[in-house]
């Protein structure tokens, strides 16, 4: 019988160097118990390798990949080695840290495999840092690196610490909300209520009730007090979305809360006192109706005391990177999955869209691919169809030539979208000539509008 101890006995000259190195090593034998246990895997598990040699590595290690995704074993079963694949471990503390590991087969001097051998790095600091350089492209649940975005965020610090009014103003979709949320998240009513209030929601009478409530006996089924938006947010945050929505008489008593502090509540005959900060936002041009008689002149000059104006996606497309690995982290949380990314042909696909529901669209489009996507990689399958028909007739998945081909139809439409259709000024943006174009407008089955872009060069 084989002296089994003298087997996985390592060389003292190598283990002299895997008790030097900073990367935890440990090997297994073919029973899966610890054999070698280094001092750097000491210091990252916080497990000594006294309590470690001998046990079952999965009582040593609480990973992550531990029950189906063991990479160790993959090795032992294939004879492949594993190198820099990233998950995590609980520390003996109980405590969750990231680390990225490699796997060898571990043998004796005649060749036989003996065990297995496995190194881990731990990634906590880069996990830090990786926090850190994303937390200066996020405040709250706002996402960007845009240049057009850094105003806002250099501004958000001192809107934060006043309480003036402020008015957020963008399209349908961009986070006017969650800007305002980052605002108040930010300020020292963080603790206090924040209040959201959809002013297009609701018709102008159940609108000013829910504003400032109502008392006992107002008016036919008011059998009790109810407090109104104002009363409930407190010393809190007051978000009013759609507020170029409310009717000229409701504007009225909206610019007496904000000249004088305070209102009455239907039925009351007497003033409540507002302590609640007021944010506003509108996806319309309150300029523009302030010219046209629909929003009144002064309570426009009461609530533009701060204007913040998000751009829309279409404008800071290379925040979608970004706000894809934001949702990919939210609904592997939320949907309990482990999907890693999209493929090349899928981010062809979203970078070339217009984005006319912005961030809120892209987030539905993501959500919809979630629900079918079973893999760990999002295809352009799984997208919605309106993304779907984009693709050329003869594209076939990961196929690189198809990959190229999508991505010269979308340079293609985005080159004759910009040029007003004018083929001549598209051709020459694409760097090609006309005829070139042509041909390129037959392969890839592109019909044009009937739209004379002659009329206009230059675009």
């Amino acid at each position: 019988m084989r002296d089994s101890t003298k087997e996985y006995q390592l060389e003292a000259s190598t283990e002299s160097i895997l008790e030097s190195i900073s990367d935890g090593v440990f090997t297994v034998d073919l029973n899966w118990r610890v054999t070698f246990f280094n001092r750097a895997a000491e210091k990252i598990t916080g497990i000594s390798r006294q309590k470690a040699v001998g046990k079952y590595c999965s009582e040593v290690f609480r990973s992550s990949m531990c029950e189906k995704e063991c990479a160790l074993r993959k090795t032992m079963n294939s004879g492949k080695p594993i190198i820099n694949k990233s998950c995590f471990f609980l520390d003996a503390e109980g405590n969750r840290k990231p680390i990225s590991i490699s796997t060898a087969l571990l043998r004796n001097s005649k060749g036989e495999i003996i065990g297995g051998a496995e190194t881990f790095r731990d990634l906590t600091e880069l996990d830090y840092l990786r926090r850190e350089l994303k937390g200066k492209y996020k405040i709250g649940d706002i996402i960007s690196h845009s240049k057009f975005m850094k105003p806002i965020f250099d501004l958000l610090p001192a809107l934060a610490s006043s309480s003036s009014t402020i008015l957020i103003q963008g399209e349908s979709g961009t986070g006017k909300e969650l800007l305002a949320r980052a605002v108040h998240g930010m300020s020292e009513r963080s603790a206090k209520p924040f209040v959201a209030v959809n002013c297009a929601a609701l018709p102008d009478s159940l609108l000013e009730s829910e504003l400032f409530g109502y008392k006992k006996g107002a008016f036919t089924g008011a059998d009790r007090d109810k407090p109104g938006r104002f009363a409930i947010a407190e010393d809190g945050t007051l978000f009013l979305d759609e507020i170029a929505d409310i009717s000229p008489a409701l504007q009225v008593k909206l610019l007496r809360v904000l000249q004088d502090q305070i209102y009455e509540p239907l039925g009351s005959v007497r003033s409540e006192k507002n302590r609640a900060r007021i944010i506003v936002a509108t996806n319309k041009n309150l300029s523009e109706l302030v010219e046209q008689d629909q929003f009144r002149l002064d309570l426009f000059y009461r609530i533009n005391i701060f204007t913040l104006e998000i751009p829309p996606l279409r404008d800071r497309k290379e925040d979608i990177p970004l706000l894809l690995d934001h949702f990919i982290e939210k609904f592997n949380h939320l949907q309990n999955k482990n999907i890693k990314g999209f493929s090349p042909e899928v981010y062809s696909l979203l970078m070339a869209h217009d984005w006319p529901g912005n961030v809120r669209e892209l987030e539905n489009a993501v959500e919809h691919a979630y629900v079918l996507c079973q893999q760990d990689i999002i295809q352009p399958k799984h997208l919605p169809t309106k993304f779907q028909a984009k693709l050329p007739a003869n594209f076939e998945c990961a196929d690189l030539k198809s990959t190229k081909l999508l991505a010269e139809r979308q340079a293609i439409i985005a080159a004759l979208k910009n040029s007003n259709y004018n083929r001549k000024a598209a051709a020459e943006k694409l760097g090609i000539n006309k005829a070139t174009l042509f041909r390129k407008l037959k392969t890839h089955n592109l019909d044009l509008p009937d739209v004379d872009g002659r009329s206009n060069p230059t675009k």
